[in-house]
């Protein structure tokens, strides 16, 4: 334990900096501080909220979930109270437990986009000296669940960027950082990243679900209300190890918060390897909910076994030729 607490586990995405490196995945831990029974919420980066739209909003038709190999496909439909309804139901909570919080956010057009970034600046000029715990602002421009309406945004650069301008425009009298979530399921990934940086967005979250579909062979129909849906977990992760690293390859003064198929102290790792600043856990949640805090220890005991005495060390080594060689495990 004495090594552990040699490890400096405070990282920087941006102008943000993180007491640690692991937070939470925006829809997988609930709208507030549901995951507070199980951990303590103010030792993780952050609790990135499920994301929310400026409007109260149903989501999908059941069922919504479905298990698959080391994951799962989902099609919740981002439902929500909306930003105002979440300021007043689930904000307080989170002030409760003293965590930092990222807010997520989501539209099906432009304007609504704006209009939450808009609600969530209201808000926190509303909430005050309340509100210093919410450190940034996640704009989820890549949910498949709004495929076959009006696309993803994080499939074309212009859009994204749009968007993104728009959002840092409506904040700016609310003093926060913008990062933009950005989609896997497209070969502009690189580019998309780039123009969101260019529009104002201090950092990049990668990456959201893979698409995918599952049939039941018995009906011959999708296992999922909505049809298709987006695969996350460990099935993913070599995906988003890719993502990260293509991105920190092309824009390296982009930072990045790494998510996609992290569920301990290796897959994190991995990512802050590839070029993350920091990391997400989310779909392991659903199997375990103290997941996000496991994986925050372990990954501070796997720095101090390795002679890491900075987890923000650990960004970008896969960039620099790796750990040669690697300082022998303690214990």
């Amino acid at each position: 334990m004495a090594a552990d607490r040699a490890v400096d586990t405070r990282v920087r995405v941006g102008s943000v900096e993180l007491a640690h490196a692991v937070m939470t995945a925006a829809g997988t831990s609930g709208h507030g501080a549901e995951l507070a029974r199980y951990c303590d919420l103010s030792g993780l980066g952050a609790v990135v909220v499920k994301s929310l739209s400026v409007m109260p909003w149903p989501g999908n038709p059941a069922p919504r979930l479905h298990p698959l190999p080391d994951g799962m496909i989902n099609s919740v439909g981002l439902q929500g109270p909306g930003v105002a309804g979440w300021f007043d139901e689930f904000f307080p909570e989170l002030v409760t437990s003293r965590c930092r919080v990222v807010i997520s956010l989501w539209g099906r057009s432009l304007d609504e986009y704006r209009q939450a970034a808009l609600a969530v600046a209201d808000g926190l000029r509303r909430a005050g000296r309340a509100a210093d715990g919410v450190v940034a602002v996640e704009v989820n421009l890549s949910c498949p669940n709004l495929e076959g309406r009006r696309g993803i945004f994080a499939h074309d650069a212009e859009l994204s960027a749009a968007v993104i301008d728009a959002s840092v425009a409506a904040m700016s009298g609310a003093t926060r950082p913008v990062w933009a979530k950005l989609s896997p399921n497209t070969d502009r990934l690189v580019e998309i990243a780039g123009a969101v940086r260019g529009a104002g967005a201090e950092a990049v979250t990668l990456v959201n679900t893979v698409l995918g579909l599952v049939l039941d062979p018995e009906t011959g129909r999708a296992v999922l209300g909505n049809g298709g849906g987006g695969v996350s977990g460990r099935i993913i992760h070599p995906v988003a190890q890719r993502a990260v690293f293509d991105v920190a390859s092309a824009h390296p003064d982009l930072p990045i918060v790494g998510v996609g198929g992290v569920s301990s102290a290796a897959e994190a790792v991995a990512l802050l390897q590839a070029g993350a600043s920091a990391v997400q856990v989310g779909t392991a949640t659903f199997a375990d909910p103290r997941a996000p805090a496991t994986v925050a220890r372990d990954l501070v005991t796997w720095a101090a076994a390795h002679g890491i005495t900075r987890l923000s060390d650990l960004t970008g080594v896969a960039h620099r030729g790796g750990i040669h060689p690697l300082p022998p495990a303690q214990g």
